[in-house]
């Protein structure tokens, strides 16, 4: 596998090389000073250009940065249908390891993606395109405070989606019942796991890329009730246990936050859907 300095070797070398290649930034977690390094971090570049069409036009240009196991191209996709910003985005995965995330931007059309996040680092700026960046940071990425209405949205739409889990479970229709836990519930619950991190913090911390950094900012008890909400095959008895696991959950840590940010909390909503939740778990398959 090449080493992370043999790859940015290749990639600067490409790009001074080429007089189409303007500037270079790096983003992602390799410019991020808090993230422990490892052999699977992708390498994000930004490639300046100019002549745009000379690139896109023949994707061979890209075979310089190693043998691949399999490459996409997002802008040439149907599904899901392509931003059309006028970027034009390669992602590769080497056969040696390494993955190479590299947009392209074309020269006259950089103000629409300025200004970077705070997590890019400017590596090369031949014409001072870009300017100054500032030392990176994750403040971009830090969580951000809710409003009272986006609290009482995302209570509301937990509590109602649990109604309809509830339905699946007795229906045992497994696909209806995972696609609203795990597709829509698990997505709101991490939700509200961010405002609690980010009321322990002040909202000065990021919780990382789908929820990374949870083990490090939840109780070791939180932790260990948010994994028992992820439960196993088709066994209806562990979701319903996952399932109120999560109810569980999600109520101790919504109502620290509500607590702490002075918002509305839904006793009612809680004491209902929980009540009913049961009443149905118990309920015959006939009735």
């Amino acid at each position: 596998m090449r080493t992370e300095q043999e790859m940015m070797q290749l990639i600067m070398q490409t790009a001074q090389q080429d007089e189409r290649i303007r500037a270079v930034v790096l983003n992602g977690s390799r410019a991020n000073p808090n993230v422990e390094k490892d052999m699977f971090q992708d390498f994000d570049i930004v490639y300046v250009v100019k002549n745009m069409a000379s690139f896109t036009s023949d994707h061979t240009w890209v075979d310089i940065f190693g043998d691949r196991i399999m490459m996409q191209m997002p802008e040439e996709k149907v599904t899901p249908p392509p931003e059309n910003k006028g970027h034009f985005v390669y992602l590769m995965q080497f056969i040696d390891g390494n993955r190479l995330d590299l947009t392209l931007i074309p020269e006259e059309k950089l103000a629409l993606f300025q200004p970077f996040n705070s997590l890019s680092m400017l590596l090369m700026d031949k014409d001072q395109l870009i300017g100054n960046l500032p030392p990176t940071s994750e403040k971009d990425y830090y969580i951000q405070r809710p409003s009272e209405q986006e609290f009482a949205d995302v209570c509301n739409e937990f509590w109602w989606i649990c109604l309809n889990i509830g339905k699946g479970l007795w229906r045992k229709e497994i696909t209806y019942t995972m696609f609203m836990y795990e597709q829509i519930n698990r997505n709101v619950l991490m939700q509200m796991i961010d405002w609690h991190i980010g009321v322990k913090t002040n909202f000065s911390a990021s919780s990382g890329k789908l929820g990374k950094y949870y083990p490090t900012y939840l109780y070791k008890q939180d932790w260990e009730n948010y994994m028992k909400t992820y439960s196993g095959g088709n066994d209806f008895e562990q979701i319903w246990q996952a399932l109120f696991t999560m109810c569980q959950l999600f109520t101790r840590l919504s109502k620290h936050v509500a607590h702490t940010l002075d918002f509305a909390f839904p006793h009612e909503d809680i004491t209902n859907v929980t009540m009913y939740l049961r009443r149905i778990r118990e309920l015959s398959n006939h009735a």
